[in-house]
């Protein structure tokens, strides 16, 4: 593929198409499993309503990932960034369950929901607060939030009885290994695969010490049926809006961090204009998820990577990965499937997508001067703070759980730190960093 034909508007071979989208797809399935499977366990609910809630996601991510890639009228970025739960709404969404049920939580989020899509293009205007030098400190912010996760996963997965055995460190290796090597020494079409052959190599030689097995898949159902409002319609309670709506502030500036990362790895200008449909997307599908039994959606941090790895631009690749989430979302046999990759297999090629991100960021601040000014400072301290969460997870559990939703993600307090550092040093900055990158 030449230069000329790898653009974000390009459209492959539907071969290229589906083993792309598919390799994000597994990028992302652990963790767009995840919050359904806490939310399930915080609430007690039977083993029927958590395969409810899961297939109930992953159909709603695939919806919520084709509105931001292909767009329509004024809402979607259009450019290939795919969508999962955020993290960040588990907490309140627990509280929230604890107090008032499930009805709750799903009118707070259709609430949030709407709230996001409304203040959209005011928010966006805040676009001129992200200068090269902050943009760059977030996209490194990014990856290092992100390697802990990918760790993790090595080890076998947070609580795993097996954690840091031999065998899953191994596995996470081979895999590691396998990623570079095919990245190195493949060509063209498979180099850009190099994730998926790591995943599937490791999956197989999984399967060949019995780290793995496909029993689940014989115990899947082979359709499920994606029921509004399967828990009864939406109740609301203004403290439970309040605090979704806390959490849907701190998914638009993830957001905006996520965009202007995925704008400058596809080479498109994300503005005033793009960044106000993007978050309209993010307020819809959200919306959506409330009446399909889902959650709030937002950028899935970890796909970035995998851009950044595959050096492929194409937003019809993410929707084709839309597509395949719709299809697990209506097949859980084929979930079922995706879900038997290990976790330490995941891990090895984390190693590898997340530290992608951490050089792009890298490489954008090597564009930015750091002589005459406090451009440093700003990039140590935002950096230094994003990283508390990640060396005591329990630092901020004194604080208010108002608080608790901004400062336990270090990728969103080291994001506001680096914008209110920038204003305090540099000012708005309206000169030629600002223009350089194509802000209005």
């Amino acid at each position: 593929m030449t230069e000329q034909q790898n653009t974000v508007d390009s459209m492959l071979p539907v071969s290229k198409l589906f083993a792309y989208g598919l390799q994000h797809v597994l990028a992302m399935y652990a963790g767009a499993v995840a919050v359904p499977i806490i939310i399930a366990q915080a609430m007690n609910l039977p083993v029927e309503d958590l395969i409810r809630l899961i297939t109930a996601d992953l159909f709603t991510c695939g919806i919520a990932t084709l509105i931001q890639t292909i767009g329509f009228g004024n809402i979607g970025g259009r450019i290939p960034m795919i969508q999962g739960v955020t993290f960040a709404a588990v907490g309140p969404m627990a509280m929230i369950g604890a107090q008032h049920g499930m009805t709750a939580i799903y009118g707070a989020i259709i609430v949030a929901g709407l709230f996001t899509f409304l203040v959209a293009p005011f928010f966006s205007r805040l676009i001129q607060l992200f200068p090269p030098v902050v943009t760059g400190t977030i996209i490194t912010i990014i990856g290092i939030n992100l390697m802990p996760v990918a760790v993790r996963w090595m080890g076998g997965g947070a609580g795993s009885p097996d954690f840091g055995s031999f065998t899953n460190i191994g596995l996470g290796f081979i895999t590691f290994l396998i990623v570079v090597f095919t990245y190195r020494f493949a060509k063209g079409f498979a180099s850009n695969l190099a994730v998926l052959i790591g995943l599937i190599g490791g999956t197989i030689i999984a399967m060949a010490l019995g780290v793995t097995n496909f029993d689940e898949v014989g115990r899947a159902q082979w359709v499920s049926v994606i029921e509004p409002f399967y828990f009864g319609l939406p109740t609301f309670d203004l403290a439970s809006v309040f605090a979704m709506i806390i959490v849907m502030l701190v998914v638009m500036v993830e957001t905006t961090g996520d965009s202007i990362a995925i704008g400058e790895l596809v080479d498109k200008k994300i503005g005033r204009k793009e960044l106000a449909a993007i978050i309209r997307a993010d307020g819809l599908s959200t919306v959506i998820g409330g009446i399909l039994n889902s959650f709030p959606y937002t950028a899935f941090a970890q796909n970035v990577g995998l851009i950044a790895v595959t050096r492929i631009k194409s937003r019809f690749v993410v929707a084709a990965s839309g597509v395949i989430l719709i299809f697990l979302g209506l097949f859980p046999k084929l979930a079922a499937i995706v879900a038997c990759i290990p976790n330490s297999v995941l891990g090895g090629a984390g190693i590898a997508m997340f530290g992608m991100i951490i050089a792009s960021g890298i490489r954008s601040l090597g564009k930015v001067s750091f002589d005459g000014n406090h451009n440093l400072m700003l990039v140590a301290i935002s950096i230094g703070v994003s990283m508390i969460p990640l060396a005591s997870p329990g630092f901020y559990a004194q604080f208010p759980a108002w608080a608790q939703i901004l400062l336990k993600s270090g990728i969103t307090f080291g994001s506001v730190m680096a914008i209110f550092l920038n204003l305090l040093f540099n000012g708005l900055n309206k000169g030629d960093e600002l223009e350089a990158m194509g802000r209005r």
